[in-house]
């Protein structure tokens, strides 16, 4: 038995994806900023993927995409982006959330050791919260609000979508962390007034070491690496093609048939929350109503969730305790202490994340493979 369930980790590259960076690491070599033909092949590749992102986050120029090592980089930016517009406006204010991915909250604790005050809004028991929270937070001397589109740990969908509008009003930047989200909700920066937004390649089936920021036209972007001109003289270094050229590939890829995908994975996660939820002293981390397709966190009473992982290793199945970005870290979750668990209750989650590829047998073996492994290691407590 082999079954990957850590898709919220990282996913597997597709082969259109491969097959899309393999010319430029072989025989198409060439330097994007290089005047010949090899140069400009190359060019036109890193072109072509900044203009299908644009299209599909719905961003008016495709020069408001611009290609980062990573998501957390590209939170980082934008963050940055955040306090530079705060500095030059004299608002020193920032709302986020308490459930951020660490980037996000990273940079925002290195704003607050630069003077700026930081509002962290914390979810209800679910999870969940709500725009009314969100806008109640925002004061006059606010300049940026950071939220994700939805949690990378429990899945739940936040409202990203419904506070353009109020920001764009007061004058307020909005940055959303769509790193998990991509590709799973609707979104169109355009329509829904988001001015800042980061994705990642290696959660839509693209390499790692590739992410993209989108920067609204008319928002300042500080320099992020000084050096050449590349990314329009914010982030200098030559552009990584291979996996520039992979990410346009999966993204066009992740929108075809896009609705039926979504469709059918929700499927696959309802049945897994079902079944999860049917073993005994299981306790779901999340919001059935407002989820994400594929991720579902449980809690198992009495099971150590570190110990449960292992057995499952050991069975062939990939699952997780949470961000992989906090491996290693024996601190329990934020985002579930966040919501009101207990420290053991933190420690007795697991998170499964399905991906496209993911089958219903899969679904099957997992249910199984969890049923069985947390009835053993409660035996082995007494």
């Amino acid at each position: 038995m082999s079954v990957y369930a850590d898709n919220a980790a990282t996913t597997a590259v597709s082969k259109r994806a491969l097959e899309a960076a393999l010319p430029f690491l072989t025989q198409e070599f060439g330097n994007p900023s290089s005047p010949h033909a090899w140069g400009r092949r190359a060019a036109a590749a890193v072109l072509a993927a900044r203009q299908t992102i644009a299209e599909r986050l719905g961003a008016k120029r495709a020069n408001e995409v611009y290609f980062t090592s990573c998501g957390s980089e590209a939170d980082t930016w934008a963050v940055a982006a955040g306090t530079a517009y705060g500095r030059r406006t004299d608002r020193r204010h920032i709302v986020t959330t308490a459930i951020e991915h660490h980037a996000v909250l990273g940079a925002c604790k290195n704003a607050e050791e630069q003077g700026f005050e930081v509002t962290y809004i914390r979810p209800d028991s679910s999870g969940m919260i709500t725009a009314e929270q969100v806008i109640a937070a925002l004061r006059e001397d606010t300049c940026l609000l950071s939220i994700m589109a939805a949690n990378n740990e429990t899945g739940v969908i936040l409202p990203y979508d419904k506070l353009g509008a109020e920001c764009r009003e007061k004058g307020i930047l909005l940055h959303v962390d769509a790193v998990q989200g991509f590709g799973h909700l609707p979104i169109n920066v355009a329509e829904q007034q988001i001015d800042l937004l980061s994705v990642s390649g290696h959660k839509l089936n693209a390499p790692k070491g590739i992410g993209a920021l989108y920067c609204r036209s008319g928002v300042f972007l500080p320099k992020l690496i000084f050096g050449g001109e590349q990314e329009r003289g914010r982030r200098a270094g030559t552009e990584n093609v291979p996996a520039i050229a992979a990410l346009g590939a999966a993204v066009e890829e992740l929108f075809e048939q896009n609705e039926e995908k979504n469709a059918r994975l929700s499927l696959l996660r309802d049945r897994l929350r079902e079944g999860l939820l049917g073993i005994e002293g299981a306790s779901l981390n999340g919001c059935k109503d407002r989820s994400l397709p594929g991720i579902v966190n449980v809690s198992f009473e009495g099971v150590e969730g570190e110990s449960l992982l292992l057995l499952l290793d050991m069975q062939g199945i990939a699952a997780s305790s949470g961000s992989a970005c906090a491996s290693g870290s024996s601190e329990p979750s934020h985002v579930l202490r966040a919501m009101g668990r207990t420290n053991e209750q933190a420690a007795a989650s697991v998170r499964f994340s399905l991906g496209f590829s993911n089958t219903e047998e899969d679904v099957a073996e997992l249910i199984a493979a969890c049923r069985s492994c947390v009835e053993r290691l409660r035996s082995l407590r007494g």
